[in-house]
């Protein structure tokens, strides 16, 4: 199993949208476009390596001093086979 953790969604969405629109929508809309984007492009990298399998989206994870923690609430916010 892979985490990936996305910690500078708001700077991508401000280099590619620009500042005033990054101004005006919250941090998790940032998030979940950074997400889908990610998983899109990953999806297509691997399958065109031919590879097969499952990329999920979860809420509710953490990192804390090199351990995954699970909070409260812990769901799949989006899944999708390939």
């Amino acid at each position: 199993m892979i985490v990936l953790k996305i910690s500078n969604a708001r700077e991508v969405v401000q280099s590619k949208a620009g500042k005033l629109l990054a101004a005006l929508s919250p941090a998790g809309l940032d998030e979940s476009i950074v997400e889908s984007i990610l998983v899109r492009k990953l999806i297509e990298n691997l399958a065109a390596e031919g590879l097969s399998g499952e990329v999920l989206s979860v809420e509710g994870l953490a990192i804390q001093d090199h351990k995954l923690v699970v909070e409260d609430g812990l769901h799949v916010a989006h899944h999708e086979s390939f």
